[in-house]
């Protein structure tokens, strides 16, 4: 079996080729892949190379297929798995694998695993631990969507709250509470909005900052206050960099309360502090962005900590359960994962999309690995759409759907390229 990759061999060295698979094990799953969603997470992978920790220190020689969020169909099952999965189904993947101690994760450290790629093997260990899971959703992009989402998720169940009775933590921010998200209109924050109102626990009020009025113009747009008071939940964006004094004019939005929970989306240090500085009593802030600087702090207000009962928590990735909450939720348009996704690719424009991610504008960019097409913005397709059917198709598409990818958008492409 052939597959087209993009492989890793090196800092900043990427390379898209072909080259022939080994016959698969009893104990593993021959999948091809549809779609895969670019995570800076491998930017910070490809920046860092053999000093990655979870990469390989042969990559030069045996090079790695980057992507971990990606979906598709299983092709071809070993005996071992027989019994559980059939050549067909789609599936979906929880990539934290955390295999008996190791960092070995898909799109970091296999040389035949990861999701840039047009087919690639599934190793025993994935199903040995429950991380492949059968998908039923109408779009495969969805799927390929809840693994950020499981991460969303993961954090909103990692917070927690406390009492002076018994010391119990209550998991799970608070209901009814104010929740803050700070630098919340890239992806991922809007993802956590889309997230934050449909769940059981939600809060009655969830604040939303970032610097940039286009940004919170396209939130607003994708997430409107309108939708958000429909699920009971009073949504507020604010551009904090036209404030005159940011902490202050917060706080007045809870009627002095403060936040108690709030999500530091930005890894920015006075973003940071400022969190901090307006968590109610017995708030609980999530550092959930990943710097890149093994060294980067922040200030904590430890009088908070010791009077206040304020509490800092930080999470990366999510579980196989959040996963499967993820999925579920996006099958049952519970949560709309597409409010992430600002550009659409071939597996051609993985490599250098994944080079220049932090100077692409946007949020999500997501590539289907089984045809070749230039990495596009969404709106850019009705412009380009004037001298091309196909973009005219997906542009009509996405406008019927408040200008977001959608699975008609997504059938479109398939047809179009034969998939």
């Amino acid at each position: 079996m052939k597959t087209r990759a993009v492989r890793m061999y090196g800092m900043d060295d990427l390379r898209l080729e072909e080259f022939d698979l080994p016959e698969i094990k009893d104990d593993e799953i021959l999948v091809k892949v549809i779609s895969d969603s670019i995570c800076m997470s491998t930017y910070k992978l490809v920046k860092q190379g053999k000093k990655h920790k979870r990469a390989p220190q042969n990559i030069d020689t045996n090079p790695i297929i980057i992507g971990h969020e990606f979906a598709g169909d299983i092709v071809k099952v070993g005996s071992k798995w027989a019994h559980q999965f059939k050549p067909g189904q789609k599936f979906a993947l929880q990539p934290a694998l955390n295999y008996k101690g190791s960092l070995a994760s898909p799109g970091y450290s296999y040389e035949y695993f990861g999701g840039a790629c047009t087919y690639c093997i599934i190793p025993q260990e994935v199903m040995e631990l429950g991380c492949l899971l059968n998908y039923d959703g109408e779009s495969y992009f969805e799927a390929s969507l809840g693994e950020p989402m499981s991460c969303i998720i993961g954090g909103y169940h990692a917070n927690y709250h406390t009492n002076k009775q018994n010391y119990h933590h209550e998991m799970g921010v608070k209901a009814g509470g104010n929740l803050l998200i700070m630098g919340g209109c890239g992806p991922m924050g809007l993802g956590a909005v889309s997230y934050g109102l449909c769940i059981e626990n939600k809060p009655k009020r969830l604040v939303v900052t970032d610097i940039s009025d286009d940004r919170i113009n396209r939130a607003r747009e994708v997430i409107s206050e309108e939708t958000a008071a429909k699920s009971g939940v009073e949504l507020i964006y604010v551009n904090t960099q036209t404030m005159e004094n940011p902490v202050k004019e917060l706080r007045a939005l809870t009627n002095d309360h403060g936040y108690d929970d709030v999500f530091v989306y930005v890894p920015i240090r006075q973003v940071a502090e400022m969190g901090d500085s307006l968590l109610a009593f017995d708030g609980c802030m999530n550092f959930f962005a990943g710097p890149t600087n093994n060294q980067f702090k922040a200030e904590i207000n430890l009088y908070n900590v010791h009077y206040t009962s304020t509490h800092i928590i930080g999470t990366t990735g999510g579980n196989t359960d959040d996963l499967v909450e993820a999925i579920d939720l996006a099958s049952k348009k519970l949560i709309e994962p597409a409010v992430m996704v600002t550009h659409i690719g071939g597996i051609d424009s993985i490599a250098e999309a994944t080079l220049k991610l932090p100077e692409i504008p946007g949020g999500k960019k997501l590539n289907y690995t089984q045809f070749n097409m230039p990495l596009t913005a969404i709106e850019d397709f009705e412009e380009l759409g004037k001298n091309d059917p196909l973009y005219n198709k997906l542009s009509q598409a996405c406008k019927r759907h408040k200008g977001l990818w959608n699975s008609e958008a997504e059938k479109i492409l398939f047809e179009h390229f034969g998939v």
